[in-house]
């Protein structure tokens, strides 16, 4: 029996942004982050504003997998580096993704639309979010 490795196997990946901030309101943070459609194992992430450069670098890191369709939303920037050929927009595909995001909303406080829990400063508030991504999805007990 031969063994398929995660990034040799052709896959589904959801992709979405996730708005929050840092110190106030102003100081708008997105994660932008990807999963594979069928596990619902998060491949990658980037903090940063809600710009083309961040989502380039999302799909940029998933060069790594065999990637056969990217589902998003109808956000401008994910048409900007999705060839064509591999993108489905619509809600209707992003179903994993968005409960994804509402586990994130309610165990990270951060990520919360009104909330007294927000961090001072950038470093701090992505590595909050980012160990417990790291955690919560990568940590085998």
């Amino acid at each position: 029996m031969e063994i398929r490795h995660l990034f040799d196997s052709p896959m589904d990946v959801q992709a979405d942004e996730q708005w929050s901030y840092g110190a106030r309101k102003k100081n708008q943070r997105w994660l932008w982050y990807a999963i594979d459609a069928a596990t619902g194992c998060i491949l990658s992430f980037v903090f940063g504003r809600r710009k083309e450069d961040v989502c380039e670098q999302l799909i940029a890191n998933l060069r790594v997998f065999n990637i056969r369709t990217y589902y998003t939303d109808d956000w401008p920037s994910y048409a900007a580096f999705i060839p064509a050929n591999q993108h489905v927009i619509g809600k209707k595909y992003t179903q994993k993704i968005e409960n994804k995001n509402l586990l994130l909303r309610t165990r990270i406080k951060r990520l919360t639309r009104k909330t007294i829990c927000f961090s001072k400063s950038e470093l701090l508030h992505d590595g909050v979010i980012g160990l417990f991504i790291n955690r919560h999805c990568f940590q085998l007990n």
